[in-house]
């Protein structure tokens, strides 16, 4: 439909992805949005204990990423994103001292699990083709429950890639969700699952550029504005409720919600939707990469999970990190920097820092709480729901985001 007006709530990654979509289409776009930025929880700010500018949290594309790399290309921040020739992915082992390169091979065929230089060191290649039982899983089942987690390439490669993509412990989590992580990316060869690295944060690659989008092409976003309930008539939403003041919504009038789930709870009468959440903590210290050290390495058997080196700064991020939302912040640091220290080779006193802790980071990937995740059709004629929580097929990722975006975007379109 053309005409009318969309009203998008929510300005993160899938608000925006909503917005790109349908501010070409004769849709007048107005964004409303609670903060006074936009992004949500991959907007990038200025952090005083740090003295720069870094992101909220360290989110890994992939060049496989089909949404995310077609909204960059959109909006025009593709070239502010570093893509290498080939996958390779650097580990590190802190208790055995020993580092090793992961290289799939660019084709689909993967030919280089028969390649020991190119696989996990002490793993066979059949232990790779066993993973493949992961790709006929059911919606009731778990990792645990498809693959042996008692191996080296679980333990090695599965198990910290399954924990960044799920957020919670891999042996519970979605079977099905992991499937699908696996198969839009190390499934189709290194070419799909090439690691895509925003040197300058991730707002100045995705965020700015779609909010300048939006409004050189007529469309608004309206800052600290958020809606605080929904009036209803029939099977319509009639009218959004603001602090100081009511927006009827016209019969060609249409409603996304891009908001988080529980926020969206609020907003919608009986909503079905995940209700449990894990957190995920990053570390951030103010000191220079050392030129050798890779841009992203994995990390197995210590605290760091995956450690980010910027031109300005080293950055660690600790997935399904419930277990540290009550530590102490300094001893806390000071064991993620003695940890770095050792990766990198470092010898020096800990730099400025700070901990950036987001407990309900995503919805938690196991199989009965991807089963709330509602569609993004709603029971109301004119509202339609975007956000990494809602059914994209995919665990709470950009990718993810960005789908869902797109997806509540057709429908209000054809509505």
């Amino acid at each position: 439909m053309s005409g009318g007006t969309v009203h998008i709530v929510g300005a993160g990654l899938a608000g925006l992805s909503a917005a790109v979509a349908l501010v070409d289409t004769g849709n007048k776009v107005v964004i409303h949005e609670l903060a006074r930025h936009a992004g949500g929880r991959c907007r990038s700010y200025f952090e005083p204990a740090l003295g720069m500018t870094i992101d909220n949290g360290n989110h890994l594309l992939l060049s496989g990423n089909a949404s995310a790399i077609a909204f960059l290309s959109k909006i025009g921040g593709r070239d502010l994103i570093h893509e290498p020739v080939h996958a390779e992915f650097n580990f590190y082992d802190l208790k055995s001292k020993k580092d090793w390169m992961l290289r799939p091979n660019d084709g689909p065929l993967p030919w280089w699990i028969f390649s020991a230089g190119r696989r996990v060191p002490n793993t066979r290649s059949f232990d790779y083709i066993r993973l493949g039982k992961l790709l006929g899983a059911r919606a009731d089942e778990t990792v645990g429950q498809k693959i042996n987690t008692d191996t080296t390439v679980y333990s090695h490669l599965m198990e910290p890639v399954l924990l960044a993509a799920l957020n919670c412990d891999p042996k519970e989590g979605s079977a099905l969700l992991a499937a699908a992580v696996i198969r839009e990316t190390l499934g189709r060869g290194g070419r799909a699952c090439r690691p895509l690295f925003a040197a300058n944060g991730l707002g100045p690659a995705l965020v700015e550029p779609a909010v300048a989008y939006v409004e050189e092409r007529a469309g608004e976003v309206r800052f600290d504005h958020g809606v605080r309930s929904i009036a209803w008539e029939g099977e319509r939403a009639r009218a959004l409720q603001f602090a100081d003041e009511a927006v009827e919504l016209g019969r060609g009038d249409r409603l996304v919600l891009a908001v988080p789930a529980w926020v969206a709870k609020t907003l919608l009468p009986e909503l079905r939707a995940p209700s449990e959440y894990r957190s995920i903590f990053n570390a951030h210290f103010a000191f220079p990469a050392p030129k050798q050290l890779p841009k992203i390495t994995g990390v197995i058997n210590a605290t760091t999970e995956w450690l980010f080196a910027f031109e300005n700064r080293l950055s660690v991020t600790v997935s399904s990190a419930d277990r540290f939302n009550e530590a102490e912040r300094e001893p806390m640091a000071r064991r993620i920097w003695s940890e770095i220290s050792q990766i990198a080779g470092l010898d020096a006193e800990m730099p400025r820092w700070q901990i950036v802790k987001e407990r309900r980071a995503t919805f938690a990937a196991t199989p009965e709480q991807n089963e709330l995740r509602p569609r993004a059709e709603t029971r109301w004629r004119n509202v339609f729901l975007a956000g990494d929580w809602t059914a994209t097929g995919l665990p709470a990722t950009i990718e993810g985001a960005i789908r869902s975006g797109e997806t509540a975007a057709k429908l209000a379109m054809a509505a």
